[in-house]
């Protein structure tokens, strides 16, 4: 079983009960969300609190799923009523790094974008812009990485056209991007 929180792959957070029967509707927070008829065993965390120690893992048995309007509901062996699933609200349905789908030559995990820095190297030197905070894969026809910069939140899409180099390693991201494109939020 995985130690620390980095050894985790976030699949769903539990928003609430769906249903009368333990069924839980959850936000999908995975690129794969097909992968979850593969699935049998899962892992509720508990979203640790700042300068905590994580809570140790709850192994589930996933009996059920569909997707219902861009989330999932799940139904785990064991969960059978309205009082049992409110109980799960706002865990994290996960399962270790070591189980993630295999990536295609040239495809990364979102998830693994997230505390990478980004760096624009269209001007004569790199400018380091922010750390991505999250990605908006909602927003249109390229995901929108969310930074926080020194102005404040910067929305940057994730356009291959931009894309120079990932470096998952060193936490860096690196993008060619158009002229004034990172003042458009100023």
């Amino acid at each position: 079983m995985p130690d620390s929180p980095e050894d985790w792959v976030w699949l769903a957070r539990i928003l609430r009960p769906q249903g009368r029967k333990g069924e839980l509707l959850a936000e999908i927070l995975t690129d794969f969300p097909e992968k979850f008829a593969e699935r049998r065993q899962l892992f509720l965390l508990p979203v640790p609190a700042a300068g905590s120690a994580p809570a140790p893992p709850r192994a589930v048995e996933l009996v059920h799923h569909w997707l219902h309007k861009g989330a999932v509901v799940l139904h785990f062996a064991g969960i059978d009523s309205i009082s049992a699933a409110e109980a799960l609200k706002d865990l994290i349905v996960a399962i270790p790094r070591a189980q993630r789908a295999p990536l295609a030559e040239g495809e990364v995990y979102v998830g693994d974008l997230i505390g990478c820095s980004l760096v624009d190297l269209s001007g004569p030197a790199p400018v380091t812009v922010g750390v991505i905070d999250q990605v908006d894969r909602d927003a249109g026809p390229a995901p929108l990485l969310v930074l926080h910069g020194p102005q404040g939140e910067i929305l940057i899409p994730f356009a291959a056209s931009y894309l120079r180099k990932i470096d998952l390693e060193a936490r860096r991201v690196e993008m060619s991007l158009p002229e004034g494109l990172t003042d458009l939020n100023a």
